[in-house]
C-alpha cells in the first residue's frame, strides 16, 4: 500500500505542500487470478533540503519542509503468460519512475516556454519502455509475451499530465462530477467511435478487453491529456479489474463521500470483490485538500 499525508489549516498558498495531500494506493489479486500482475507507484517529486538530524530543533521536519514540485502516480496492468505480464508491469513502472525522475526538472523548468516539454518526455519515456519489453520479447521468441497497460498521473499546479497507453484508467472527480479522462485503447472502444458497436454491445463483446495499444505489444499508441486541477479535485487511476465490476455511477458515489482517500480505496475494493473480483485489481485515489478545510490527521 501507499503513504497517507494530511496538513493543517492555512491561507494565502500558491500551491499543495505535502502536507496538503491525501493520497493511498492498493493492488489485489482477485479472487480467480493466481498472480497479481498488477503494479502501481504513488509518490512525488521534490525541491529542497530533507533534514536528517540537527541540533537547532527537537523537530527536524519542522526546520524546512522541501517545496513539493508534482504529485506522480502509475497503475500497470501486466499482459503475458508465466509470469510475462508481472514482469512487463513492474519493469514499466520501475523504468518510468527512473524515466520522468531524471528528465523532471530540464522539463520543469522549459515548460514555460516549451509547452510539449512534459508531453515529449512522458511519451519518450513509454516509448523507449515499449522497445524495451519489444527486445525481451525477441529474446525469448515470445515465449510469454511481455505487454503492460499504463496509466500516468504527473500533477503540477494548477495543471496535470496523464499519461496512458491500453485500458487502465484516469478519472476525475469534481464538483460533484466524475469525468473519464482517459480513452480505453481497445477493440471494443475502436468499434464504438466506428458506430459499429453501442457501449452495451461493447460492454457484452468478445472484444471489451482486447487491447488495441499496449507498452510492449504489437502496437503502443502513448497519449499524453493536460488537465486543470483545482483544490479538492480527487483523480482516480485504476485498472480495469475494477472497472470490470464498479460502474461509474458507484465510483462517483464512493468519491462523493470520500472523507479518506484510504477509506475509498478499500470501499472500492470491496465493491469489486463482492461483484466477483474476477481479475486482478489496482487503484490509486488522491485528492489536493483545500487549505480553508484541511483538518489535521483527516
Amino acid at each position: 500500500m501507499g503513504a497517507i499525508e494530511a496538513g493543517g489549516t492555512r491561507t494565502g498558498v500558491d500551491k499543495p505542500r505535502h502536507s496538503d495531500i491525501d493520497a493511498w494506493g492498493v493492488t489485489h489479486p482477485g479472487l480467480v487470478r493466481d498472480e497479481n500482475e498488477d503494479h502501481f507507484f504513488l509518490g512525488s517529486l521534490s525541491r529542497g533540503v530533507v533534514v536528517d538530524a540537527t541540533s537547532i530543533s527537537s523537530d527536524p521536519a519542522a526546520v524546512v519542509e522541501p517545496e513539493r514540485l508534482a504529485s506522480f502516480a502509475m497503475v500497470a496492468d501486466g499482459v503475458g503468460q508465466s509470469g510475462g505480464g508481472e514482469e512487463a508491469s513492474r519493469s514499466a513502472v520501475q523504468a518510468l519512475v527512473q524515466h520522468v525522475s531524471s528528465g523532471f526538472h530540464d522539463a520543469y523548468m522549459a515548460e514555460n516556454t516549451d509547452p510539449q516539454a512534459f508531453p515529449r518526455l512522458l511519451e519518450g519515456a513509454a516509448l523507449a519502455c515499449h522497445e524495451h519489453l519489444q527486445a525481451r520479447q525477441d529474446e525469448e521468441q515470445g515465449a510469454r509475451g511481455f505487454a503492460t497497460t499504463l496509466t500516468l498521473f504527473l500533477g503540477l499546479w494548477p495543471h496535470a499530465y496523464v499519461l496512458h497507453v491500453g485500458d487502465s484508467r484516469c478519472y476525475v472527480f469534481r464538483d460533484g462530477d466524475l469525468t473519464q479522462i482517459s480513452r480505453d485503447q481497445t477493440m471494443a472502444q475502436d468499434l464504438i467511435d466506428s458506430g459499429v458497436l453501442t457501449q452495451q454491445m461493447a460492454k457484452e463483446s468478445k472484444w471489451a478487453h482486447v487491447l488495441s495499444s499496449a507498452i510492449g505489444g504489437s502496437e503502443a499508441q502513448p497519449v499524453v491529456s493536460k488537465i486543470v486541477r483545482q483544490w479538492g479535485t480527487i483523480v482516480l487511476l485504476c485498472s480495469d479489474g475494477l472497472t470490470k465490476h464498479v460502474s461509474d455511477e458507484r465510483i462517483a458515489e464512493r468519491l462523493g463521500s470520500l472523507t479518506s482517500c484510504k477509506l475509498t480505496c478499500e470501499e472500492l475494493l470491496q465493491d469489486a470483490l463482492g461483484d466477483g473480483g474476477t481479475d486482478n485489481i489496482t487503484l490509486i485515489i488522491g485528492r489536493t485538500i483545500k487549505p480553508a478545510d484541511a483538518e489535521v490527521g483527516d
